[in-house]
């Protein structure tokens, strides 16, 4: 399992790398023409060329959240994060020629064929973003139920939320109350299955308050074995929302739910993408945390300390010490107790808000991660104090230790910096979908797509 892949963004990454690919390749033949195959002959086919290179623009692209159903933005929005990704990918592509002997090309070619398909990706993202919202790729729904289940899918506001489906209607149920606009409830002419094909359903979702009473058994089973998707409230908005919505939550479907697996070779792919990671991240990082430890001494003092190790709450309930740069004046918490940060927080010194807008004061939780302390993905890991505090508010919240807190995670991509009771269950809810949907994969393009989330300071506070 993992994040579901939206068709419609599946078709546009294939049409992406066939445009990136098909640009290196006309660009050579424009630059060598009859030259091409004395070149090949001696240079090696282009081909490997030209898909390294649509591979790394492609990949750089998902880095910066241009796949992804959920990106919000919009206009000018998509068109400095593809510019972004390009100049990434460009420098990505570059370094990766100049490692690999045979591989590689003029860079005047690189860059005349990087600079050709950047103008076709942002004209053709521009008008995919307003055909994402009309495609006919969306799925008709139809909601079996008009109470207070049923609402919750009519008071989805958010646009990434609606970009899967469109919501034909409901249909109410014998005794069922009314928690939906009465303008939407639509009447069977005959039977489900007649109305499903009259109003061209894809998927019915089931959201019965009671299902108990006058479950239609025979008229979903008429409709699943017409080849119409018949689906679980709870899946839907899982599938539809990135997350687990506690409010229509039951115990049984978190038991009977696919996911929450922990197999062996599970297990040692998460240790060896820590590992990996965390090397990685220091050999990168290591000039910008010496930077920012000289920055820090020189606001505050020689004296005043450059880390800030404070307690959390990890795997199993078990607590450690977590290590970030320290952002706030020394004092932070005169009286002892544990604060939410809030945006234009006054304790923040004058480098700890460049740091914390770019994320750099948790690049020393890597060595939490070589410990064995956390993970590089995974649920924030909070402070003992919210953690009481919230799991006894909160159904559930105590799932969120079944594994280890990461560096970056799901709800870091989705959400922002929570700082309050009601944000904290948001986060919970998309925490419950990463646990729940966990997998190497998912992982992965978790930590690619965190170049969004450190670029343009998404949540930072």
């Amino acid at each position: 399992m993992g994040q579901p892949v939206a068709l419609s963004m599946a078709v546009l990454a294939v049409v992406e790398i066939a445009i990136f690919y098909t640009m290196l390749v006309a660009v050579v033949w424009l630059r060598l023409g009859q030259q091409l195959p004395l070149f090949e002959r001696e240079q090696g086919p282009l081909w490997p060329r030209a898909l390294l290179f649509s591979t790394a623009m492609a990949t750089c692209l998902l880095a910066f959240g241009l796949y992804s159903a959920r990106q919000r933005a919009r206009g000018a929005g998509i068109f400095v994060r593809v510019l972004v990704a390009v100049a990434a990918g460009i420098v990505v592509t570059g370094l990766c020629f100049d490692i690999i002997p045979d591989f590689r090309l003029g860079r005047n070619v690189l860059s005349l064929a990087t600079i050709s398909a950047a103008a076709v990706v942002v004209v053709l993202r521009l008008g995919f973003s307003h055909w994402l919202d009309e495609t006919p790729l969306r799925r008709r729904v139809l909601v079996y139920g008009t109470g207070k289940r049923a609402a919750v899918v009519s008071r989805l506001r958010r646009r990434v939320d609606q970009r899967g489906f469109l919501l034909t209607g409901f249909v109410r149920p014998e005794g069922e109350g009314l928690e939906v606009p009465g303008q939407r409830v639509l009447t069977p002419p005959a039977s489900l299955l007649e109305l499903c094909r009259r109003t061209r359903i894809d998927e019915v979702v089931v959201a019965m308050d009671d299902r108990r009473r006058a479950f239609p058994m025979s008229e979903l089973l008429e409709c699943r074995t017409a080849g119409i998707e018949v689906t679980d409230l709870l899946t839907f908005l899982e599938r539809e929302t990135g997350r687990v919505r506690i409010d229509v939550l039951n115990p049984s479907w978190l038991i009977f739910g696919q996911g929450f697996s922990r197999s062996s070779l599970r297990m040692f792919m998460s240790n060896v993408l820590d590992l990996l990671a965390s090397i990685l991240l220091l050999i990168v990082s290591l000039p910008f945390m010496l930077l920012t430890a000289l920055a820090i001494k020189l606001e505050d003092g020689w004296r005043a300390p450059v880390f800030y190790r404070q307690e959390r709450v990890g795997l199993r309930g078990r607590h450690f010490k977590l290590l970030k740069f320290r952002s706030m004046c020394v004092n932070a918490e005169t009286n002892g107790e544990a604060q939410w940060a809030q945006k234009d927080d006054p304790r923040v010194t004058r480098v700890g808000a460049v740091i914390r807008k770019l994320r750099i004061d948790e690049l020393p939780q890597v060595v939490n991660v070589l410990r064995g302390h956390m993970s590089f993905v995974g649920p924030r890991p909070e402070r003992p104090q919210f953690v009481e505090s919230l799991s006894q508010k909160f159904p559930y919240y105590t799932y969120r230790h079944c594994v280890k807190p990461g560096i970056t995670g799901w709800a870091q991509l989705c959400y922002h910096y929570g700082s309050s009771d009601e944000e904290a269950l948001e986060k919970l809810e998309y925490d419950l979908y990463y646990i729940k949907n966990r997998n190497f994969l998912f992982d992965l393009s978790i930590l690619v797509q965190t170049a969004e989330v450190v670029f343009f300071s998404k949540g930072a506070r």
